[in-house]
């Protein structure tokens, strides 16, 4: 990707000013960062955080629901701002992933209003659906290429007037990209995640907005 389309996408210097402006975070979320991007684990960009952040306060949800723990920094983000009363689960398959999301949900005191549910995604939301569980704020940050086929359980899950806010949608700006411009292995993520824009844009019942912050994210509700 050239540099033009890239400063357009991302927005880097503008993206640091805003930032600057937005960012606050509590000082043991602001250690759990710290040690995640040492240790370069993937949390979510700041910019996120303060969408996130002002999101809890507008809708202030109590059944959360979040696909990919990683360590466990924005599902406790999210109880943080969401109130008192909120409630996470959340779902993570790697097990180094699972067992540093654990100690911090313990020494953070967060794992009386987290549950952490270990295994695939697409197994834990079949077996949640089968359950009859339903969420009224659901955050996905999970392997890209799969955001469509969760899709069919999650809008099942999320209660009417619920959001689903998905993170990584633009995909660097590869997503604006014909497929004979991306390389050979990043061309079916690549269809899925177009696939996956047009689903939620173009499906009835579903109100959905892309916003170009971090890598995109897009804010459904039905």
């Amino acid at each position: 990707m050239d540099e033009a389309l890239q400063e357009t996408i991302i927005g880097d210097r503008l993206t640091t000013f805003i930032d600057s402006l937005n960012w606050q975070l509590p000082e043991y979320l602001k250690e759990v960062e710290r040690l995640a991007l040492a240790e370069e684990v993937p949390i979510i960009r700041r910019s996120m955080q303060s969408l996130l952040i002002f999101l809890m306060g507008a809708r202030q949800p109590e059944k959360m629901l979040e696909i990919g723990t990683a360590v466990g920094f924005s599902g406790m983000l999210l109880c943080h701002h969401a109130g008192e009363n909120a409630r996470l689960d959340t779902i993570e398959k790697v097990p180094q992933r699972i067992r540093a999301a654990r100690e911090n949900f313990a020494r953070y005191g967060m794992d009386g209003r987290i549950t952490l549910w270990e295994g695939d995604a697409a197994e834990v939301l079949e077996e949640m659906v089968a359950q009859g569980r339903n969420y009224d704020f659901i955050f996905m940050d999970a392997a890209k290429g799969q955001y469509l086929r969760f899709l069919p359980d999650i809008l099942a899950l999320l209660e009417p007037g619920g959001m689903l806010v998905t993170d990584n949608v633009l995909q660097g700006g590869d997503v604006l990209q014909s497929r004979y411009a991306i390389t050979k292995r990043d061309r079916t993520i690549h269809k899925r995640m177009r696939q996956y824009l047009y689903t939620l844009t173009h499906s009835q019942g579903l109100n959905t907005v892309i916003l170009p912050v971090g890598d995109g994210v897009t804010l459904t509700t039905v």
